[in-house]
């Protein structure tokens, strides 16, 4: 099977679209080969994969990595419906502060290529979302960062209201006092 890569309004966070086989017993399809992301263009390796499992309006996020534990992400909704976010972190791109987000459903096919230097959330659409990430660094609570999912700097548009929020991310600084270190 191949990928088709495609651009989102936000250079380097990538559209992902993978084949998909569909006959009387269901469907089929390849989400991740080293060998087809290789062909791709993309360099990272994966280091950990991550898998959630969300009820309708749960929302996670926005969490990054600061460095040297930056973890960049191929983010895949299984089965249900998210909406993924990714807000640019990188002080010196032309995007800094701005977001980007795409409908990811487990009958798509479509995936979302979250670099490191950006801060990652969805919200569930659909009851029992399951959520598949590929990770380009281990977990490493030391690292871990967030900012908060309703910052109005941000602006993001939730198409639904996030109904199921954790503590740490309902406490998770504004945009302008969170730490970063991306350029």
């Amino acid at each position: 099977m191949e990928v088709r890569i495609e651009p989102t309004e936000i250079e380097s966070v990538l559209e992902v679209h993978t084949g998909r086989v569909e006959d009387e017993r269901g469907s089929f399809s390849e989400s991740y080969s080293a060998e087809m992301w290789s062909r791709a263009g993309f360099k990272e390796i994966f280091l950990q994969d991550n898998l959630s499992r969300s009820s309708r309006g749960t929302l996670r996020g926005m969490h990054y990595q600061i460095n040297p534990a930056g973890m960049g992400k191929l983010v895949r909704c299984v089965s249900g419906a998210i909406f993924d976010v990714a807000v640019d972190l990188r002080q010196n791109s032309q995007t800094f502060g701005q977001w980007v987000g795409r409908e990811l459903a487990g009958t798509s096919g479509l995936s979302l290529w979250v670099p490191v230097g950006f801060a990652h959330g969805f919200v569930a659409l659909e009851e029992n979302s399951l959520v598949h990430y590929k990770c380009t660094a281990i977990h490493t609570p030391a690292a871990e960062r967030a900012i908060h999912y309703r910052d109005p700097r941000l602006g993001i548009e939730w198409p639904i209201e996030p109904t199921i929020v954790s503590a740490k991310d309902e406490e998770a600084p504004l945009f302008d006092q969170a730490e970063m270190n991306f350029n």
